[in-house]
């Protein structure tokens, strides 16, 4: 497996911007570059996938999603992503952007962090239209490598904020405003991973009492703050044995913060039901 890192730079379709669209009629790559990546790869930057009519199926983290039409299917940068083989939708729009481009937008956008645990979104009619005049208007400015970034930055901004306003629609929205913490809580764990902060080291930096911080990530999540760090740790071997990073148990475990391998090898199989070495022996 590989990680794509030069490819939106080295294929970005602005001079001053990492940003890249494809459509049935624009942006693909030539065949013999295309040849070159991997269909199961770790993504290095931020992907989305809109269906305005077909259906593909896409795996993210090895689970596997079926996109339809008026669907979004979005990749985090780490996470493992696994292209069709075939079947890419009748029409439809790719885009790929990084932190980047992020940091010159006016404001963050919680969907980013994947705060309700959504890989795919679904939008209504009217959104649709939306979108795909906003990723129309993209590939005209970047139809010519010297368009302004700020113009391009102007409708990355309404399509984010568009995507952002989908993915906490009515039906999904948080009945509190605990949202902001709970986005506060994956963002420390993501940024303290392997240094195993504990729950009550998370709950003073967040301002929360243990209790608080239990009930936000219950309610949001289905577990424990434990639970939960327990989990991200794992899928986060499981990234990396995909990845390709033949190393030892032990040498795992430490990578990931883990000072006792036996402990972190009875983690691993409490949570996927397998043993390292099996896991080893399914990728193979």
């Amino acid at each position: 497996m590989q990680t794509i890192k030069s490819l939106l730079n080295d294929h970005k379709q602005n001079d001053q911007l990492p940003i890249r669209i494809v459509s049935p009629n624009f942006g693909h790559l030539s065949a013999e570059i295309a040849d070159q990546i991997e269909l199961t790869h770790r993504s290095p930057y931020f992907f989305i996938l809109f269906i305005v009519s077909g259906c593909t199926r896409h795996g993210v983290d090895l689970e596997e999603f079926d996109i339809e039409s008026n669907q979004l299917l979005m990749v985090r940068p780490h996470q493992i992503h696994r292209l069709p083989t075939s079947g890419h939708g009748s029409d439809y729009f790719k885009l790929g952007f990084d932190e980047n481009c992020l940091s010159r937008l006016p404001k963050p956008y919680p969907f980013l962090i994947n705060p309700l645990n959504q890989q795919k979104i679904s939008v209504t009619s009217a959104t649709a239209v939306r979108l795909k005049a906003i990723f129309e208007m993209l590939i005209g400015l970047l139809s010519t490598p010297d368009t302004d970034p700020e113009l391009i930055l102007a409708h990355l901004n309404s399509l984010l904020t568009e995507i952002n306003l989908a993915y906490f629609d009515t039906d999904k929205a948080p009945v509190n405003d605990h949202i902001s913490k709970w986005i506060d809580f994956q963002i420390f764990v993501e940024d303290n991973l392997t240094d195993h902060p504990t729950i009550k080291d998370i709950a003073g930096k967040l301002a929360l009492s243990t209790d608080s911080l239990y009930q936000i990530v219950k309610q949001h999540s289905g577990l424990s703050p434990k639970e939960f760090i327990i989990n991200r740790l794992i899928l986060e071997a499981r990234r990396r044995i995909s990845h390709g990073e033949r190393a030892s148990v032990k040498e795992l475990a430490f990578g990931l913060g883990f000072n006792n391998p036996d402990y972190f090898s009875r983690l691993f199989k409490k949570v996927t039901g397998k043993t390292i070495s099996a896991f080893f022996r399914d990728l193979s």
